[in-house]
């Protein structure tokens, strides 16, 4: 009887680890700063890789299909700025043209969808724009 319930204990120690796996989602995923500093009003390149917390695998060809540059980080997040997507040669590093309006902390967020992942992965990555 107990072999049994072992047994049994064992099998389904192992379908829940198995299921928690294959529902890997979002939270697997985060944005790392790359390229965080720019000149306020003139702006310039940022940039932030997308990768697998787990492995540290940069992930190429996710679709990044919202951006936002705002000052969240100063309690100002009304305030935005222009951010314009740029090609990147590195696979996971996404680009883009950044133009804060003022000398601040500014969040750069992003919104992607990670090939073979039913969830949005959500990033935010606070550059510095500087006089």
């Amino acid at each position: 009887m107990n072999k049994r319930l072992i047994t049994f204990a064992g099998a389904a120690l192992t379908l829940a680890a198995s299921l928690s796996m294959a529902q890997a989602g979002a939270k697997d995923y985060e944005f790392q700063p790359v390229k965080t500093e720019v000149g306020s009003g003139t702006g310039g390149d940022v940039a932030a890789r997308l990768v697998q917390k787990a492995s540290g695998t940069p992930v190429a060809n996710a679709v990044i299909f919202r951006s936002r540059l705002d000052m969240s980080p100063e309690d100002m997040g009304d305030m935005t700025g222009t951010l314009t997507p740029e090609p990147s040669s590195e696979p996971g590093v996404y680009r883009f043209k950044a133009r804060p309006t003022m000398a601040g902390k500014w969040a750069l967020k992003l919104l992607a969808k990670v090939p073979g992942e039913s969830e949005t992965v959500e990033g935010l990555v606070v550059i510095t724009a500087k006089e």
